[in-house]
């Protein structure tokens, strides 16, 4: 599954092309507040979960998700995430060798 646009709908409200977006999550961009952490969260808080998974990685999400839990503004998608990172953390550690790349 190939995920590009030209501007993401979630993105709604930034000037910003898709290919900008990946730069800014990949860090190799920042615009203004716009750094890896706003991105992820946009990511998690607003995309489809196969495109936040595919974007991100496990192992990203893993590493991360302390950091930008509290500022997750939805208990489900909280709740989720805590799952999903302590399932890939105790049952597959193995995911977190995943070296997902941004397309």
């Amino acid at each position: 599954m190939t995920f590009r646009y030209l501007r993401p709908p979630y993105l709604w409200d930034h000037n910003i092309t898709y290919e900008e977006f990946q730069g800014i999550l990949n860090g190799t961009l920042e615009i203004g507040r716009l750094n890896r952490d706003w991105a992820a969260l946009r990511l998690i808080e607003y995309a489809p979960y196969d495109e936040m998974i595919h974007l991100l990685g496990y192992k990203a999400i893993v590493e991360g998700w302390p950091r930008w839990r509290s500022r997750v503004r939805m208990l489900e998608v909280q709740r989720g995430l805590d799952f999903l990172t302590d399932w890939i953390s105790l049952k597959h550690p193995d995911l977190l060798n995943d070296n997902t790349s941004l397309d």
